[in-house]
């Protein structure tokens, strides 16, 4: 009986929710028999509608009597059905409108919400509404949420091949010419995920009074970023982000390693890094698909954690690389890497420890296109179209990861109390004491080859005058 009397409640409450629906509809405050009336034929299947409006006529011709009754037990029905449906009298009530859907272009999902009441007063319920028509699928239904004003219905899933085609949603791929910070590029890749809420029509007859319902959404998501990683001091990267049109820049992490084996992370300490000591450097994505590898289009070092308006060092555009840069692997998988020496900037030259910020251009391609985007650095072949390095660095268009800063210091045994200046003059003063040794070594040898100079001379012009008196001596002796 339970399940009896919860099939009929179920009824009713349809019935009385489609009559008031019908009511709204024709601007009356009121509902009728007549709306009553047309939501069973719409409701019920066609011969128990035929049979449950003409018993209902007859009875109340025939027994005038118990008309009180009957409306009272109408009035009854509706009552019900406004008490366990909240939106009878909720002002999204109406027709829908495509303002009843938000998209949320999550990093790992998307996240789709509609308006639950413009469902019902279209003659549907959460259990009619699918994404792309996969009615028999659960996975496919949405989650009703009757705790928030006004109710919704939610829709999810993951941002995962798998994921996107089991309601079948459409993932597509397109390049575009670059704009913004990669205006410089020829080819920009974005994924564009889509799909549509659909209703199912529950009548069986050949005809129907109700509109279809349809949502249609789509997130966009550019696969190229800037990381700017700031805050490299500590292991891991923090993430803050704010999803609008759609990023994939949250699956983006930059970490620093103490060796090449890429196991031990570096720390880099307070007092800095010693120059020319090896950092490695490996830009990675995780929670993405292994339909996309990570490429690294530009990496370079500012003195400001912000690059806009910042000195700059490149450590390789493209092909282009300083000569204690390594590129080790760069568009091969879902993770970059590369190495490159502590250094200093010069305008630094005053302080002690000199502190800079590493940033790197990076994109992800389709497997089957990085190998025709990434650059081609044998036999001096270059990109088409590479970035030029002294092309504004500016941030303010495109999402941004941030972490430490990278410090180096000079030689501990080399300050002097002076500080960071003291240094720089006992550098001074140990050049000046190079030189001048190097000038007293020059005098030594130059007074050397004097006196060699002087001696030859010397024994030269002793061996002349010897000569001399020999022929002299000769020529007395003859006369």
């Amino acid at each position: 009986m339970g399940i009896i009397n919860s099939f009929v409640n179920d009824i009713f409450e349809r019935i009385a929710g489609e009559a008031s629906r019908l009511a709204h509809y024709n601007k009356r405050s009121t509902i009728t028999s007549r709306e009553i009336q047309t939501a069973v034929r719409l409701l019920l299947p066609g011969e128990l509608a035929k049979h449950a409006v003409s018993e209902g006529t007859k009875a109340v011709t025939n027994l005038r009597t118990m008309w009180v009754a009957l409306l009272v037990y109408h009035f009854g029905l509706i009552f019900q059905g406004q008490a366990q449906n909240p939106c009878t009298l909720d002002p999204t009530f109406r027709e829908s409108a495509n303002s009843d859907i938000t998209v949320d272009c999550g990093t790992e999902r998307m996240d789709l919400t509609i308006l639950l009441c413009p469902v019902y007063f279209g003659g549907y319920n959460e259990s009619l509404m699918a994404l792309n028509a996969q009615y028999n699928k659960p996975e496919c239904h949405g989650l009703p949420d009757w705790t928030v004003n006004p109710p919704v219905l939610k829709f999810n899933f993951s941002i995962t091949e798998e994921a996107v085609s089991t309601c079948f949603n459409t993932l597509r791929i397109t390049s575009e010419i670059g704009s913004g910070l990669f205006s410089d590029y020829s080819s920009v890749q974005f994924v564009n995920i889509s799909g549509i809420i659909n209703s199912l029509d529950p009548s069986a007859g050949t005809i129907t009074y109700r509109q279809e319902m349809m949502y249609i959404f789509s997130c966009r998501y550019p696969l190229q970023y800037l990381i700017n990683n700031t805050h490299m001091s500590v292991s891991g990267v923090s993430i803050a982000i704010k999803d609008n049109n759609g990023s994939f820049i949250s699956t983006l992490s930059m970490q620093l390693f103490e060796d090449h084996t890429y196991s031990a992370v570096l720390l880099v300490p307070d007092k800095g890094l010693k120059l020319k000591t090896r950092i490695f450097v490996e830009v990675k994505a995780t929670n993405l698909t292994e339909r996309f590898n990570v490429l690294l289009d530009r990496c370079y070092a500012t003195t400001n954690p912000f690059p806009a308006n910042s000195s700059f060092y490149d450590l390789f555009v493209g092909c282009n690389r300083d000569g204690q840069t390594v590129v080790r692997e760069n568009g091969d998988g879902q993770s970059a890497r590369f190495s490159f020496e502590a250094f200093r900037f010069v305008e630094h030259k005053d302080q002690t420890i000199s502190t800079f910020y590493l940033h790197c251009a990076t994109r992800l391609c389709e497997q089957s296109v990085c190998s025709l985007i990434r650059p081609n650095c044998s036999d001096n072949a270059r990109r088409k179209r590479e970035v030029q390095s002294d092309q504004e660095t500016s941030v303010s268009d495109v999402a941004t990861v941030s972490a430490g800063p990278i410090k180096t210091t000079v030689d501990n045994d080399e300050i002097v109390n002076g500080g960071a200046v003291g240094y720089y003059e006992a550098i001074a003063n140990k050049a000046n004491g190079t030189i001048l040794g190097v000038a007293i070594g020059a005098g030594i040898v130059a007074v050397f080859c004097i006196c060699i100079v002087a001696i030859v001379m010397y024994r030269i012009l002793l061996s002349k005058r010897r000569t001399k008196k020999n022929l002299h001596e000769g020529s007395l002796g003859k006369g």
